[in-house]
């Protein structure tokens, strides 16, 4: 069964023996032996083993994993070291140097927002190779508005970056005075024109942790 290494272990338990989830654990077993998944499979938990439940501070939601070849490694939005940037963590960083002056880097791992509480969490975790939404509506869903509905009992002040209509179906969910949801358009070429970009939320969210004694997040990425 699945071992995080953390408090979500505890938090999920009732959720790794329902019966929707033990029917998603046997398909995928049969997905991974018979086509090309994306995460490794020992990558699909990522975002929720580098984050725990205790120190998330900020969720950003994606859809589901990166579906071309060493993209995707269980963190959304973020690709292994070494891959191209792909346009919508591209238009991230725009936002990113527009809102808060950080320099594009010269690569797209996200690892060490993750290593600082900020959850990157796809609502499916698992995808078929070269077709995106895929696996969607096999029950990865119901087990991240599980993850979803434990975070927003937190006291501790959380900020949620809902970008695109995927992500601000997660909202119905979300309705503690104590944290924070912003919404705006997905970053996607198709549509960050369009809210995307001079959103401010990651400005908003440092203010935001800072004015609730929280540390903020550091969103420079290094170079490699």
């Amino acid at each position: 069964m699945v071992n995080l290494g953390n408090d979500w272990d505890e938090l999920l338990k009732e959720e790794f023996v329902k019966d929707y989830y033990l029917k998603l654990r046997q398909f995928l077993k049969n997905e991974y032996m018979t086509k090309t998944i994306f995460p490794d499979m020992y990558k699909i938990y990522e975002a929720l083993r580098l984050t725990s439940y205790a120190d998330t501070k900020v969720v950003i939601l994606g859809q589901d994993p990166y579906h071309w070849e060493r993209q995707a490694h269980g963190l959304a939005f973020s690709v292994q070291k070494g891959v191209p940037i792909p346009p919508s963590l591209a238009n991230i960083f725009k936002e990113l140097a527009d809102d808060l002056g950080c320099y594009i880097p010269n690569n797209g791992c996200l690892e060490s927002w993750a290593r600082q509480g900020v959850l990157l969490l796809n609502a499916s975790l698992t995808v078929v190779a070269n077709r995106p939404n895929s696996h969607r509506n096999i029950g990865w869903e119901k087990l991240t508005d599980a993850v979803i509905q434990l975070l927003n009992k937190k006291d501790a002040s959380v900020v949620y970056m809902l970008w695109g209509n995927n992500a601000k179906e997660k909202a119905k969910f979300l309705n503690n005075p104590k944290h924070l949801v912003l919404k705006s358009a997905h970053p996607s070429p198709l549509s960050a024109s369009c809210g995307f970009f001079g959103c401010r939320h990651f400005s908003q969210a440092n203010r935001f942790l800072r004015d609730h004694g929280l540390c903020e997040i550091d969103w420079q990425l290094p170079n490699i």
